[in-house]
C-alpha cells in the first residue's frame, strides 16, 4: 500500500504578502488546512496572498474548490491572490482538465509571485 505524505500548510509573511505553502498530498480530508490558512490570510489584509503549491505532490478537486473560494473572497476584498509553483504534474493536470487555470493569477515561483504587478493596480 502506498503511504502518501501528510499534507502540511504553513503561513509566513514576506514583503507585504502572506505566503501560504502547501506540502505533501492534499485531498478532501486535509483541504480544510488550506482553507483555514487562506481565510486567515485574507482577513489579515495583506496586499497579496501567495499560494505556493510547489511542494504539493497530489491534489484532488478539494484543493481546487478551496482555491476558487479563496480567489472569490480575495477579489471581493480587492486583494491579489497568486498561485505559484513550479507545479507538479498532478496539480498542472488538475488546472488543465478543469479549465480553471485562467481564473487564477499564476506564477512560476514565490519570488515571481511577489514581484508580479497586481493586474488591477499595476503595482
Amino acid at each position: 500500500m502506498y503511504d502518501r505524505p501528510e499534507a502540511t500548510v504553513t503561513r509566513r509573511t514576506a514583503r507585504q504578502a502572506v505566503v501560504v505553502r502547501v506540502g505533501g498530498d492534499i485531498d478532501h480530508a486535509s483541504a480544510f488546512r488550506l482553507e483555514d490558512a487562506l481565510s486567515l490570510a485574507d482577513r489579515a489584509g495583506p496586499e497579496r496572498t501567495v499560494v505556493d503549491l510547489s511542494g504539493t505532490g497530489f491534489a484532488d478537486s478539494s484543493i481546487l474548490h478551496v482555491l476558487l473560494e479563496a480567489q472569490r473572497a480575495h477579489r471581493a476584498r480587492g486583494t491579489l491572490m497568486v498561485v505559484c509553483g513550479p507545479f507538479g504534474d498532478v496539480v498542472r493536470r488538475l488546472f488543465d482538465v478543469t479549465g480553471t487555470e485562467g481564473y487564477f493569477v499564476l506564477a512560476d515561483s514565490v519570488g515571481a509571485a511577489l514581484d508580479l504587478p497586481d493586474p488591477a493596480t499595476g503595482r
